[in-house]
């Protein structure tokens, strides 16, 4: 399946460190070292180092991170890095990913930094960018950073005009007020029981308190207690099993779940169906079509999005874009074409008439603004469409990627032509993994199942 060009800025140029999502890595191997951070942020220093605002200007950097053990070690490096080449530092502690993004830009900050491996496990780490108008990097800035990576020496500060460092104790509660007026005016949560899983990641105290001060009659929190490895551990939106029981055995009206850096988000409705992203696409999208905020009908997903949804979306005569995987190319095929509306089937949800980037705390407050409208159950409401079957499996490979092989392309090829206009198939390697991810949809589930399970097997046969 070809993918849409999703923005000017792309390009196929290989990256050394960047990944589909900034860099990310185990920790304290390789990439996430101390010394490799550190050059990192001297090398994202001198790139940001603005001149045209003049030699009195101070640049400064905003850094944030998510509750990983890690980040002690991370934080520090990026610091010394920093103020090595001249700028600022200012830093706020555990806070999700998107409010990073959102006080760059209030802050007027000359960049900002998310320390985060998202859903990864806590023993991996990593480092996210954006720029002074909050949005994540594009590729041509990536490459230019690891350029200067890839040169001896970065041109250091003098001695006095090294960067100084100061912390915020109230960047949490400034985000809390941010999310909280993206709801409607005059309306409230009153009435609702919430079942809400932080995956003891970034937003473990800004979610709950932001559903409380918004008239929750209850909010149950899990995944609230983060002690640096527990992170994404069973729980969060990639383990969403303990939400589904929860919103059962409390007999809770929805349920909510996001991941480390609180980026994402994942539903289930009252009876413990899990809703993804796909769905609360739809339903926005849907909502947002029949109460005329859409900036252009229709909206922006990826090669990862259900036919499901492409179907719906056409069916209410309104645009459907696909994009290569990460939300980062989803935003930038927004601006381009100018949709206020997009995002993934993982759950990141990009609304910019809000944020900068995607934020599961206010993704969902746009669903339940939606849940109280309809006064209907959730199950009435987050089920939009329905998916037609897909199944993704993943190949680990060494060394070169099998997708170079003429076999391995010449059986995708025959994969799509067997399915004609009543499926899909999508093989593409990860971006941050050794892994070759192969995905089919169609309406037979027997030949998503049997072209599946074949593709698999060809691209074994070149993994090692």
């Amino acid at each position: 399946m070809s993918e849409n060009k999703s923005s000017k800025e792309e390009t196929n140029t290989p990256r050394k460190f960047f990944g589909t999502d900034g860099i990310r890595g185990l920790s304290n191997v390789d990439k996430m070292t101390p010394e490799s951070v550190m050059r990192l942020g001297q090398a994202a220093g001198r790139y940001f180092r603005n001149k045209e605002k003049g030699d009195h200007h101070r640049p400064t950097v905003f850094i944030g991170k998510d509750t990983r053990l890690s980040g002690y070690m991370i934080e520090p490096a990026l610091v010394a890095g920093f103020t090595s080449v001249g700028m600022d530092v200012t830093l706020s502690g555990p806070i999700p990913t998107s409010a990073v993004s959102i006080l760059t830009r209030t802050l007027r900050a000359d960049m900002g930094v998310m320390i985060t491996a998202s859903h990864n496990k806590y023993h991996d780490n990593g480092i996210k960018f954006f720029g002074p108008s909050g949005r994540k990097l594009s590729d041509k800035a990536e490459i230019a950073i690891e350029a200067l990576l890839d040169n001896e020496q970065i041109r250091l500060a003098k001695p006095e005009n090294l960067g100084r460092v100061k912390r915020y104790e109230d960047m949490q509660a400034r985000y809390i007020e941010i999310a909280k007026a993206t709801f409607p005016r005059r309306m409230r949560l009153s009435g609702l029981k919430i079942v809400l899983d932080c995956a003891n990641g970034a937003a473990y105290h800004t979610a709950p308190d932001t559903m409380w001060e918004l008239g929750a009659d209850e909010v149950i929190p899990l995944g609230v207690s983060p002690n640096g490895k527990n992170i994404n551990s069973g729980c969060g939106s990639t383990h969403t099993d303990l939400l589904s029981e929860t919103v059962v055995k409390t007999g809770a009206d929805i349920g909510i779940a996001l991941d480390g850096d609180a980026d994402r988000l994942i539903m289930c409705d009252e009876k413990g169906k899990v809703i993804d992203g796909d769905q609360l696409l739809g339903l926005i999208c849907y909502s947002w079509y029949v109460n005329k905020t859409l900036a252009k009908p229709g909206l922006v997903a990826t090669v990862m999005s259900n036919l499901g949804l492409e179907r719906f979306i056409q069916g209410h005569k309104m645009d459907f874009i696909r994009t290569a995987v990460g939300d980062r190319h989803v935003a930038a095929r927004m601006r381009q074409d100018g949709y206020n509306l997009g995002g993934e089937q993982s759950g990141h949800i990009l609304m910019p008439d809000f944020a900068p980037t995607g934020d599961g705390t206010i993704s969902a407050l746009q669903v339940l603004a939606e849940l109280i409208r309809q006064d209907k159950p959730a199950s009435e409401v987050l089920n939009v469409f329905d998916p037609v079957p897909q199944m993704l499996k993943n190949v680990t490979y060494s060394g070169t990627s099998p997708l170079m092989q003429k076999e391995v392309k010449k059986a995708i090829d025959e994969a799509q032509a067997s399915f004609g206009d009543t499926g899909r198939v999508l093989v593409r390697a990860s971006g941050t993994e050794p892994l070759i991810r192969v995905m089919a949809e169609g309406d037979d589930e027997g030949k998503v199942d049997k072209i599946t399970d074949h593709l698999v097997a060809v691209i074994n046969n070149y993994a090692s």
